[in-house]
């Protein structure tokens, strides 16, 4: 008793002793990372902060020293001003277009290349371009050479097989928004859910196929549900980038003709009106848009880490 009592005291005593080291080593391993953070604070946090406050006054840039308080009055304005609510229902109907679009090319492409034939690192090299060109070429490329009345592509398969020479982005405004936002980001759901098919689970597989199962009941009992995970991060992932989605619409319409989103929206009161308070209001709404689909991104992300450790 007093052998075991004297070591009690001994371990507890030399407790306090091995704290501060492991407490000064965790610190020292942290440093590094201290600047870092500090100026990410800077850059994105303290002019968000800024946005907030600012969201709350009526100022206008041209008369500086006019301004005051006004509360949530600007945000009442955004929700209520028939303008900017079509620019909510715009940025929702885009967004909600480009991404079910995308899903479904996406998923046939993968589904072809999930196959094994000759050259299919090459193809799916030249399919993954598409998302890796700057957004703002993206859009100028399909304004000028898909798109001109004059000498697009378009017009001049339609001029071979003696069709009409439409101004497609005229009569088709939205439609040609979303169609270049389509081609840009089908090769990253196509990414995304061939990794998917990638990590089926192959003993089940050929157990189906053994069992008498055809291809369809495969896609539909098992691929389906395995990739109902990559489905739903590919559709948060890219429903956050397509609700601040700008250049496609600068670029193509200048938010003309009934295609101005909220992003376009905020431009034009920050750079056109000049109303500061309106602006960021309306941007701190994309913000927490932009959050709460990010919320749902990150579960996402965190329910397919825990599925992959406890797989392996």
């Amino acid at each position: 008793m007093t052998v075991t009592s004297s070591a009690r005291v001994a371990t507890a005593a030399a407790r306090p002793a091995t704290r501060p080291p492991n407490r000064m080593r965790a610190w020292a391993t942290r440093a590094p990372l201290l600047p870092a953070l500090v100026f990410m604070l800077m850059v994105t946090q303290l002019p968000f902060v800024a946005t907030v406050v600012i969201s709350f006054f009526d100022w206008n840039a041209l008369y500086p020293k006019d301004r005051h308080f006004t509360g949530v009055d600007n945000y009442r304005q955004v929700l209520t001003d028939p303008d900017l609510r079509h620019s909510v229902w715009t940025t929702v109907l885009l967004t909600v277009a480009v991404v079910l679009v995308s899903l479904v090319l996406g998923l046939g492409i993968a589904l072809l290349l999930n196959w094994k034939f000759p050259g299919r690192g090459m193809v799916r090299t030249l399919l993954i371009a598409p998302f890796l060109v700057v957004p703002v070429a993206a859009a100028l490329l399909w304004k000028h050479v898909l798109y001109n009345p004059e000498y697009g592509l378009f017009n001049g398969l339609l001029h071979y097989v003696g069709g009409p020479q439409p101004d497609w982005i005229s009569h088709t405004p939205l439609l040609a928004v979303e169609a270049s936002l389509i081609w840009q980001w089908t090769p990253f759901m196509m990414l995304i859910l061939l990794a998917g098919l990638q990590s089926r689970d192959h003993e089940q597989l050929e157990a189906a196929r053994v069992d008498g199962a055809g291809d369809w009941q495969i896609f539909r009992h098992l691929t389906l549900p395995h990739l109902r995970r990559y489905l739903e991060l590919g559709a948060l992932l890219g429903s956050i980038y397509i609700v601040q989605n700008f250049d496609a619409v600068f670029t193509l319409t200048s938010g003309g003709l009934g295609t101005a989103n909220l992003p376009y929206t905020v431009y034009q009161s920050f750079y056109q009106a000049h109303e500061n308070g309106l602006a960021s209001a309306a941007g701190v709404l994309v913000v927490i848009g932009s959050i709460v689909i990010a919320t749902f991104a990150l579960r996402v992300v965190s329910s397919l880490f825990r599925e992959e450790v406890s797989r392996a």
